[in-house]
């Protein structure tokens, strides 16, 4: 897999009142921008475009009998985007941002973005400090109110029904389909969890009470009051609810339990984390990270794969796909965690389709139409749907969450197709 996102609206805040979904830019001036009237619902299902999957190419050296059991996880998925928008981003001029001026700030803090168009942006007023337009040789004070008026594009997912499970006065549990994260963060707002449900089932005010990594699926419970979030969340920082996941790893994982206690040590810079042993620090070498544990037990194994049932004792930053790395047995199609020692013949043409073979359809394959969106004619991004620098086909990670449960209340998740061996 590779990730290259643009670097766009880093560390900037939406506003409280952001424009709803659709708008029509006719110049580069904001005074020009037609907006629709403001709402208090986060999508709508006018605010999706979806477009059909493709499937892989076949390697002519291997023979085809050699592909069938992989058919089902090898066809590429739809995608599902979100018409682009106008948002407007909130920042406050902190202690480091002090005393530049106004296009230095954003060409040296917001790199996604060209110089000239920020140029651009200050004197048509679409960057503007304390509600004013302002030159471009501007100085920024101390917290100053700065604001950010975007042709906003967020990067596609795939278009996988989000399936309500259950739908109670105060709480809805989900199948979480992998690629959509639940809640808005980075460059996703629309495109996730909470979006959809409010976009297809007018579901909103929406509370997680945990969250689960984008390329994960499985059971994801949302309280629907604040007050029953606070129940949950109470129960969790307890240390009284119970979590299960499965996840299909490689190899032949121990037929015994087997409990890893090691720290984990999450790299924010590189995405990933790394494991610990938390018994192995001597003299004055100290153990990185925060402390983990997950207990493992193995559900079933063809002699290649096996599946594994994964009880995480706390919530590290992918605690479950680090320490399953951590024994030798890392998900079997991990992109972040498979080791490179790893030698199965399975594997390595596994991970030859991602990178190679499996066709996406690209943004150049798209052929759009006026109907599809309105160009912004200063948008960075536009003509394009999707965001400038986004590379990305996403894989369903083989972990599935498939319950939770505490004091007086339990809910559970369907296995996944690939839960099988």
């Amino acid at each position: 897999m590779k990730r290259k996102l643009q670097e766009v609206d880093a560390g900037e805040k939406p506003a409280s009142s952001p424009s709803s979904s659709s708008a029509i830019g006719t110049s580069m001036n904001t005074t020009d921008i037609v907006l629709q009237t403001s709402s208090p619902k986060l999508s709508q299902k006018q605010d999706y475009i979806f477009h059909g999957g493709d499937s892989f190419k076949l390697n002519p050296k291997i023979s085809l009998l050699f592909w069938v059991p992989f058919f089902k996880n090898l066809v590429c998925e739809g995608r599902r985007h979100v018409r682009p928008y106008y948002f407007e981003f909130i920042s406050h001029v902190n202690k480091r941002w002090t005393g530049k001026t106004i296009v230095d700030l954003f060409a040296d803090e917001f790199k996604g973005r060209p110089r000239d168009y920020y140029v651009g942006a200050v004197k048509c007023g679409r960057i503007k400090v304390d509600g004013e337009t302002v030159p471009v040789s501007y100085i920024v004070r101390s917290s100053q109110k700065i604001t950010h008026f975007v042709h906003r594009h967020e990067p596609p997912v795939m278009t996988d029904d989000v399936q309500i499970l259950v739908n109670e006065p105060d709480v809805v549990t989900v199948c979480k389909p992998a690629s959509i994260p639940v809640h808005p963060c980075g460059q996703y707002r629309k495109n996730t969890v909470v979006g959809i449900l409010d976009a297809e089932h007018d579901l909103g005010p929406l509370f997680p009470i945990h969250r689960l990594d984008r390329l994960v699926s499985g059971l994801l419970i949302i309280a629907r009051t604040a007050a029953k979030a606070d129940f949950f969340r109470k129960q969790i920082e307890g240390g009284m609810v119970k979590k299960r996941y499965i996840a299909k790893v490689i190899g032949v994982f121990p037929e015994d339990e087997k409990v890893v206690d090691a720290n984990i040590n999450y790299n924010g810079s590189e995405g990933r984390s790394t494991a610990e042993d938390a018994n192995s620090s001597g003299g004055d070498k100290k153990v990185k990270g925060k402390p983990a544990c997950t207990k493992f037990t193995r559900i079933g194994t063809n002699g290649t794969h096996s599946l594994v049932l994964c009880e995480p004792v706390t919530g590290r930053t992918h605690q479950i796909r680090v320490h399953l790395q951590y024994t030798g047995h890392p998900i079997a199609n991990d992109p972040l965690y498979l080791n490179h020692d790893v030698d199965n013949l399975e594997t390595k043409i596994a991970k030859r389709i991602d990178a190679d073979e499996r066709k996406m359809a690209s943004p150049n394959d798209y052929v759009y139409s006026s109907d599809d969106f309105s160009i912004d004619p200063m948008c960075t991004n536009c003509p394009k749907l999707i965001p400038q620098g986004y590379e990305e086909h996403d894989e369903a990670l083989w972990l599935h969450c498939v319950r939770y449960s505490g004091t007086g209340w339990e809910y559970e998740c369907p296995y996944p197709s690939w839960a099988s061996l």
